[in-house]
């Protein structure tokens, strides 16, 4: 072999070994999530199935009180990390099996972990990407972002109107910090995710409404109960108002600034 084509294997490694590591992780994450939706994974998440499965998971818990919530924690992890729909009926699921509290605490830190997860590999990524050919409209756009990057955070987190994986992504590409990311993300989540775990907590009581009303719906699978009615429109608004009230400190900020001196 030749000093010349020696040269040029080693450049097309190199060139190889940097793909790999700019792009191997979102490659990946994108790969295992595009292959579960095309088999349905995600259709297993239902309200249904959790209901028709109350008893098997509720005394897999008992024999395995560790090992339960720990496998939990697991598949909430990898389903925000693979941006999997279906995370609000898993938060309920915590809530049923755990409790709101213990079910609460789990969410928050496994969905933290896994839209972190997911942040690093958009930011390495196309983030980095986005730097390197950003114009000057971008870079001032992703300036005035990072300069209120919490408060901006805190409204994304809050408001129910946008995909938490569209939330997890964009900040990567604004180059905000990770540790920014990390405080506003988990602080973020906390009132929905509660909300919700609320909801799991209470879900016995409207399975019984549903057995008095249709025996045996439990069993078979075929309860009528839809996550939709058992989040309130007055929840989804007092949600909305909190995450304008995280926008009050740019707010004020960008007022004061344009205030004659």
């Amino acid at each position: 072999m030749g000093i010349k084509e020696h040269n040029e294997n080693k450049t097309s490694a190199e060139g190889v070994l940097r793909f790999v590591k700019r792009w191997g992780v979102l490659v990946v994450i994108l790969a295992v999530s595009a292959y579960g939706i095309a088999h349905g994974w995600h259709q297993e998440f239902t309200l249904s199935n959790l209901i028709k499965n109350q008893h098997l998971l509720a005394d897999y818990l008992a024999r395995h009180p560790v090992l339960t919530p720990l496998f939990y924690f697991v598949v909430y992890v990898l389903a925000v990390a693979l941006s999997f729909p279906g995370a609000s009926l898993l938060t309920i699921a915590g809530g049923f099996l755990f409790g709101w509290f213990f079910g609460g605490v789990l969410t928050v830190i496994a969905a933290t972990i896994g839209a972190t997860l997911l942040f690093i590999a958009a930011k390495v990524s196309v983030g980095a990407t986005l730097k390197e050919r950003a114009g000057p409209f971008l870079d001032k756009m992703a300036s005035g972002f990072r300069k209120n990057a919490f408060s901006y955070l805190l409204f994304l987190r809050l408001t129910p109107v946008f995909p938490f994986w569209l939330v997890n992504i964009a900040p990567a590409l604004f180059h905000v910090p990770l540790p920014t990311y990390l405080i506003a993300t988990s602080i973020g989540i906390i009132p929905g995710t509660f909300a919700y775990a609320f909801v799991g907590a209470g879900l016995d009581s409207v399975i019984e409404a549903q057995e008095q009303a249709n025996l045996g719906c439990a069993a078979a699978g075929t309860c009528e109960v839809q996550i939709s009615a058992l989040i309130t429109p007055e929840l989804i608004w007092a949600f909305a108002a909190l995450g304008l009230v995280a926008l009050i400190p740019p707010v004020i900020q960008r007022f004061r600034a344009n205030s004659p001196k």
